[in-house]
């Protein structure tokens, strides 16, 4: 086994975005340009001698190849153990949860989450810090300026090591321990969740659905919901993890998991239906007949997470992401718990989080989770509302009725423009940015302008801050719309347009979401210009 030191130019595209480096898959296979990112990784934290870390992803192709890659580096740079999943799998959170467990200086988690996988689509990098949560942008800052810069980056030439094998081996003095990515993961559900309650439920005739889309949550579903919650066999379809997804897009919404949504949405006897994304960390949650939005998922999770062994004791806080909205808001103030809004990115709950200022956090994108690990959790999800449709009786129906009579609705809905020309887009939110102050008072469609902003964050905890996260433009009756540029896609640029519209009458809560919102996304096209902008009517994808 030889070390060997080679020069790197640095790459000047390699700066993470909200959820570490993202790009086509071709792109990480060029010479250099893995290792380059690796090395920055190790260089940018202080170096990996005498280091423990995990490593794992979600399975998609090129995971495989650049474990190896990691752990010869790893091995080169010094480092004393790194952990890996089985086959290089590990999903998002389970990662988390192992870093976490094994006090290990972080971890180097594979994955484009819920982008397409395969030889021409996406490949993810991205490091985990201590508290098992993604690190920060001072962070990722350092990375950067690292991997742009000319270099140089070890490696161990040796052979490769049988990912397949669990059990410990050597790569020189570094010890290599390949774990079942699932056990310890399973485990902990079990410690937060009523599984004997669920159980009785699912024992009782409860059916339900879930698609894992070829993705690295379908180990994990079939152990935690077939064999430890008895649900019949096949209730997870789409469960074994592939290069390519099956060809799909793993992205658990409406449009991409339109086979479950049509399932749910007809008269079969399934009365729960879930799916998770590439990596694990997103869900989505439907009923018989009824979908559950991710900002609805979020609120009627706080308000009855206490039904859940785990978190019996009561809730801290709650956090979201500011164009996520704001039902959660409504609950944590009629529980007297604090309330938090933070820009994208699961980074900015860490904080949140580790000072004991919120329990539960989720984001507009399909993503929510707890304090139990530091990424959101797409099975904890799926887990928390089987357990309170269990205590409750209700179905999913209900409790979305019942929550919106007490809270009222948050019409919500998301449109996502995709593969826009990078320069148009970003001048049609820097001329919108440039008029935001002469907004308020601005008629459109109905509506009056009452406040626009350009969001920014103070960290509460540490005082850190993040500048222009996504334009904001309120109007008077409360309702809104945000404009950003998504940060995980890899070709152009995404347009994300949220809108959100408060009905506080029952009698009005049973519209067609976007025909509830049809003045809101009028008002915004006027205001924004996004037609003209991209040269588009429709948006790519609805949420």
């Amino acid at each position: 086994m030889q070390i060997k030191t080679h020069q790197t130019p640095g790459f000047a595209d390699q700066k993470p975005g909200t959820s570490g480096l993202r790009k086509k898959t071709r792109v990480f296979m060029e010479p250099l340009y893995l290792e380059t990112f690796v090395q920055a990784i190790f260089d940018a934290t202080g170096g990996a001698a005498g280091q423990t870390y995990v490593v794992g992803g979600d399975g998609r192709y090129f995971n495989d190849r650049a474990v190896q890659v990691i752990l010869r580096m790893a091995a080169a740079n010094g480092a004393k153990r790194v952990i890996v999943g089985q086959n290089g799998i590990l999903s998002t959170p389970a990662a988390s949860h192992l870093i976490r467990k094994r006090g290990t200086d972080g971890g180097i988690i594979l994955s484009a989450s819920h982008n397409p996988g395969g030889i021409d689509e996406d490949f993810g990098i991205k490091f985990n810090m201590p508290n098992g949560g993604p690190a920060p942008e001072s962070v990722t800052e350092k990375i950067f300026a690292a991997a742009k810069s000319p270099g140089e980056f070890k490696i161990m030439e040796t052979q490769d090591v049988d990912l397949a094998a669990i059990g410990e081996t050597h790569l020189g003095d570094t010890v290599v321990e390949i774990v079942d990515p699932v056990t310890d993961y399973a485990a902990l559900m079990e410690t937060l969740f009523d599984f004997p309650a669920i159980r009785s439920m699912i024992e009782g005739g409860f059916r339900l659905r879930f698609d894992a889309m070829h993705a690295v949550t379908g180990p994990y579903a079939t152990e935690i919901l077939e064999n430890r919650l008895g649900a019949r066999a096949g209730t997870v379809v789409n469960g074994t993890p592939l290069p390519d997804f099956g060809g799909g897009h793993p992205d658990p919404n409406p449009t991409w998991a339109r086979t479950l949504m049509n399932e749910m949405m007809g008269e079969g006897p399934k009365q729960f239906g879930a799916a998770s994304d590439g990596d694990g960390d997103r869900n989505m949650i439907l009923g018989r007949g009824v979908y559950v939005s991710p900002s609805d998922s979020l609120a009627v999770i706080c308000e009855h997470a206490t039904v859940a062994p785990g978190y019996a004791r009561g809730l801290k806080g709650v956090a979201r992401s500011m164009p996520t909205s704001a039902a959660a808001d409504r609950v944590a103030e009629a529980l007297g718990i604090g309330s938090y809004e933070t820009p994208t990115g699961w980074k900015f709950f860490g904080n949140l989080l580790d000072g004991g200022r919120a329990t539960i956090c989720g984001e507009e994108s399909f993503g929510t989770g707890s304090d139990h690990v530091r990424e959101k959790d797409g099975l904890w999800a799926v887990l928390m509302w089987l357990n309170i449709l269990a205590a409750t009786g209700k179905s999913v129906k209900e409790l979305l009725a019942d929550h919106w009579a007490r809270f009222g609705r948050t019409y919500y809905s998301r449109h996502d423009f995709e593969a826009v020309d990078k320069a148009r887009a970003e001048a049609m939110v820097d001329d919108l940015r440039a008029r935001l102050s002469s907004l308020p008072g601005t008629g459109t469609q109905g509506l009056t302008v009452s406040e626009a902003d350009d969001f920014a964050y103070t960290d509460p905890v540490d005082g850190s801050t993040s500048a222009k996260q996504g334009i904001r433009v309120l109007f008077a009756d409360g309702s809104r719309f945000v404009i950003r540029l998504s940060g995980t896609g890899t070709e152009g640029a995404t347009i994300r347009l949220y809108l959100e519209r408060y009905e506080p009458d029952p009698a009005k809560q049973g519209m067609d979401v976007q025909e509830a919102l049809a003045p809101v996304i009028a008002a915004a096209e006027d205001l924004a210009g996004i037609a003209k902008a991209t040269g588009r009517t429709e948006p790519d994808v609805i949420t």
